[in-house]
């Protein structure tokens, strides 16, 4: 077999993940690579936390990328704050809550599951009657913008139920982070993890984490050692720390992390708002030409997320087979359900890049020929 360089075709990518990059990120991962422990990188690793904490809307000190996926970000916040025979809620409204508790489960600690239906946000009833019922809860964990079903819970509401029961919160903003609003601080969360492909539209391989004080006092004070040598945050945050010698931990993705700074300096430049409001601008055009298409949205619009549009397949409509005409005849990608919605709904992402005008006209000119054929 002759091997070649790869050359992918240039996509639109408006699924659930990863997002369109932006040129001036793409044009960033080709910079000269240099050490991860060079004082131009270590400069750099200052400004990339800034910008992490403008985009989080924290001062939290810990705040930091892993150099790992948002799901590396999500096991870190489990293992450095949850400990074995300790007590967790872990709301499930999706396929990401599920992963939670899968990783409540592995640590040994045990997951009080409060469920509700997909397409739904996570029930503060529920959650308060699940405190109600186990006092001696440490943690509440959920997810604030279920990618799987294009929901956006209340994480203000939910982290003033944890703080009122003496609990940490631990929130997944895989799918918010730049896209909708999100205030770590003013709204108490306590350790937040994300990723760089949604609405930062950095390419995938990133995890944004930021933890609190308080959360940083639970593992200081923890009783047995983190289960992860390479998330141990205890660890790694003497290489992220901002004052002395930088320690080392593990061989940072230098060129990934140029691109994360510069996606983080176009969302400082755009303005966190401004960015918000766009994300919300794109999807009402997008809503009001899938109303006209007959497509119908699967989530109430008083919690659905602009950025990831989980909508009905009309009946008589094979998925694969639009999908594939997309992606074949327009290089646009969109998104298959997941779980109960498999082959029921598609998720059409507004991530960050995708956000724009063009690629929501693109999207609607390539669904309606896709359907009529």
């Amino acid at each position: 077999m002759n091997f070649t360089s790869f050359h992918p075709t240039p996509r639109t990518l408006m699924g659930p993940g990863p997002s369109d990059v932006s040129p001036r990120v793409l044009s960033a991962l080709s910079r000269p690579t240099i050490g991860h422990l060079d004082p131009e990188f270590v400069a750099m690793m200052d400004e990339l936390k800034a910008l992490l904490k403008y985009a989080f809307q924290t001062e939290n000190e810990l705040t930091m990328p892993v150099s790992a996926p948002g799901s590396a970000g999500m096991e870190t916040c489990f293992v450095n704050l949850i400990e074995p025979g300790e007590k967790v809620i872990v709301c499930v409204n999706g396929v990401f809550g599920t992963r939670m508790v899968e990783n409540v489960e592995r640590i040994g600690a045990t997951a009080i599951v409060v469920n509700d239906d997909w397409g739904k946000p996570v029930d503060i009833e529920k959650v308060k009657k699940a405190f109600s019922e186990h006092p001696d809860v440490a943690c509440l964990a959920f997810v604030h913008a279920e990618t799987s079903t294009g929901v956006l819970s209340d994480a203000k509401a939910l982290c003033q139920i944890a703080r009122d029961n003496g609990a940490l919160s631990i929130v997944d903003a895989v799918t918010s982070l730049g896209g909708v609003e999100l205030r770590v601080d003013d709204w108490g969360i306590d350790a937040v993890y994300s990723g760089s492909q949604k609405c930062l539209s950095c390419v995938p391989g990133i995890s944004p984490v930021s933890f609190s004080p308080k959360a940083v006092e639970k593992l200081k004070s923890r009783k047995t050692k983190v289960p992860s040598w390479f998330l141990d945050q205890s660890l790694v945050m003497n290489y992220w720390g901002g004052e002395g010698k930088r320690t080392y931990h593990h061989t940072a993705p230098v060129n990934a992390m140029y691109a994360l700074h510069e996606s983080l300096l176009l969302l400082k430049q755009e303005g966190l708002e401004n960015a918000w409001q766009r994300h919300k601008d794109q999807h009402e055009l997008l809503k009001k030409g899938l109303t006209e298409l007959g497509i119908e949205f699967i989530v109430d619009e008083a919690y659905r997320l602009p950025q990831l549009n989980t909508v009905v397949i009309p009946a008589g409509v094979d998925d694969a087979e639009v999908r594939g005409k997309l992606l074949n005849d327009y290089n646009l990608e969109i998104g298959a359900g997941l779980g109960i919605f498999a082959g029921k709904a598609w998720r059409i992402g507004l991530m960050g890049y995708a956000a724009r005008e063009e690629n929501v006209a693109l999207c609607l000119t390539a669904l309606k020929s896709a359907l009529a054929k």
